[in-house]
């Protein structure tokens, strides 16, 4: 059946080719009005049957020039700061208690949404007999701003609003998810890039301990989030952009304000020694104790089981948008570096250049920017994460995606996001191919991408069936999962460059 009793009333889904799927369910009042920059407040129960067919509107975001990557929509979106909305695709809402796979998408804290056609779930819950759930959070000035100090309390903001709202939805699946099919006990959290960042801080969150079971961080970890004193300094540049720390006028602007601020925030943000990712969490000591991998390396989330990973050439999504970059010489690359790498910079430079061309990859400066980029932000990340978590469990699995984007021919690399369409099972729908690639191979990586998810999901292990052996990571062996044209199990992958991150420059990973 399509209708569903939660615990705010009835709610009445459609029916597809064996599936059961809802659509914009409010899993939180909306945050506006009285409620902008609160925590996410209970939703009133509803007297008639909600109907759950259409997605909810999106959080407000200014355009993207990576939108188009991704899949063109049918319809364009609506975006709304009433935007605390959820979907689910299950294939019975029988009480079989099927494992949950829970997606926070990416974007930066400031672009996506949970109704992206990208991440339609059809796929992974018909495959796996699965329920699947993706959700909307708030983002950019409207969920990630503390505003406590600026307004002298008025307006009680942390900058942790997007991760309470994702909380509350993990409250609302502990709640209602029996319901949908699915076991409220075996719920896997997974996402990507700011996704995983945000994984990465529920890890550590006491409010969301035995919300979830597992977790599938891509492409973020634990090592990104702000100090209190950096995310008041990003405040009070929004909060002089838009010409007042007035709680009531703040209060008062309307959301495309709000939203369009963070695009004049962008251009000063490098001039004040502002993080480049400017809405991100906050270690404001009452959500967020600690840095992350801090509060994980103590033991935040022992008994969360652990897959991690993240593509080989993540930057080269980014550095092909900043034409500057293409310009670089090994001087100034030199220069950049010597406040990661105080010591040897001039000596990273030429490990990683060695470690191309050894791997029959372009060297340039560029190109190792790129790499460096990419082991910084994303890779060492993920590993530091493994190696703490290890201690606490034993669950804890590595892989390493390494398959060229045919855009632009080939330029982009393996970078970040590539992935995605291949564990959704979505690379080749609604011109999303044009970036992922289709054809016997990307079949065959998907289709192997999409086991290991749902056999984790399912078990805590990624191994078995077509996936095969996927021995947990440690730090004597390494091993990790190559998901390529040729897939397997390789151990220490380009351990060189790994080893090369010492002493201070392990300070600095993670950050944007």
């Amino acid at each position: 059946m399509s209708l569903v009793t939660t615990d705010k009333g009835l709610v009445q889904g459609v029916e597809s080719d064996g599936l059961l799927v809802f659509k914009g369910i409010p899993y939180a009042a909306p945050p506006i009005g009285k409620n902008r920059w609160l925590p996410p407040q209970p939703h009133p129960d509803w007297q008639d049957t909600l109907n759950a067919t259409k997605f909810g509107p999106e959080a407000p975001q200014n355009p993207s020039s990576l939108d188009a990557l991704m899949g063109t929509p049918a319809t364009p979106p609506v975006r709304d700061e009433d935007c605390l909305y959820l979907n689910i695709w299950t294939t019975g809402t029988d009480g079989s208690n099927r494992p949950v796979m829970f997606w926070i998408h990416g974007g930066g804290f400031t672009i996506g949404s949970g109704s992206g056609g990208l991440y339609d779930g059809s796929f992974l819950a018909q495959e796996g007999d699965v329920v699947v759930v993706t959700i909307n959070y708030r983002m950019g000035a409207l969920g990630f701003m503390n505003l406590n100090d600026a307004t002298n309390g008025k307006i009680p903001a942390t900058g942790n609003e997007g991760l309470l709202d994702q909380i509350a939805a993990l409250s609302w699946v502990q709640e209602n998810i029996e319901a949908f099919g699915g076991d409220k006990n075996n719920v896997t959290i997974f996402g990507e890039s700011a996704g995983g960042m945000s994984i990465g801080a529920l890890l550590a969150i006491p409010a969301a301990k035995g919300l979830f079971h597992k977790a599938i961080p891509q492409s973020g970890a634990c090592n990104t989030a702000m100090t209190k004193e950096t995310g008041i300094s990003v405040t009070n540049a929004v909060l002089e952009l838009l010409g007042t720390s007035d709680a009531d006028e703040l209060m008062a602007m309307s959301t495309e304000q709000l939203t369009e601020v963070q695009t004049s925030l962008a251009p000063i943000a490098a001039e004040r020694g502002l993080p480049g990712m400017s809405f991100q969490p906050v270690i404001d000591g009452s959500i967020l104790s600690d840095l992350p991998i801090e509060l994980v390396k103590a033991g935040s989330a022992e008994g969360v089981a652990i897959l991690t990973g993240y593509c080989a050439e993540e930057w080269k999504l980014f550095s092909a948008l900043d034409p500057a970059q293409a310009s670089i010489t090994d001087e100034q690359l030199i220069t950049k570096l010597e406040k990661t790498f105080p010591d040897n910079a001039e000596q990273v430079v030429t490990t990683y250049r060695d470690w191309l061309d050894s791997n029959g990859k372009a060297s340039s400066p560029a190109d190792i920017s790129a790499a460096i980029s990419t082991d910084g932000v994303f890779r060492l990340p993920a590993l530091v994460l493994l190696e703490a978590q290890k201690k606490f469990d034993d669950r804890t699995y590595c892989y390493l995606f390494d398959w060229t984007s045919p855009l632009m021919e080939g330029v982009l690399g393996a970078c970040h996001a590539i992935e995605l369409g291949f564990n959704w099972g979505t690379y080749d729908k609604n011109g999303a191919e044009n970036f992922f690639g289709q054809g016997p191979e990307a079949d065959k990586l998907s289709d192997l991408m999409r086991t290991a998810w749902l056999n984790f999901a399912r078990t805590g292990n990624p191994a078995g069936g077509s996936v095969g052996e996927w021995p947990a990571y440690k730090t004597d062996s390494r091993a990790t999962m190559l998901l390529s044209t040729e897939p397997g199990i390789v151990e220490a992958p380009n351990e060189t460059t790994r080893q090369i991150w010492q002493g201070p420059a392990m300070k600095t990973i993670g950050t944007l």
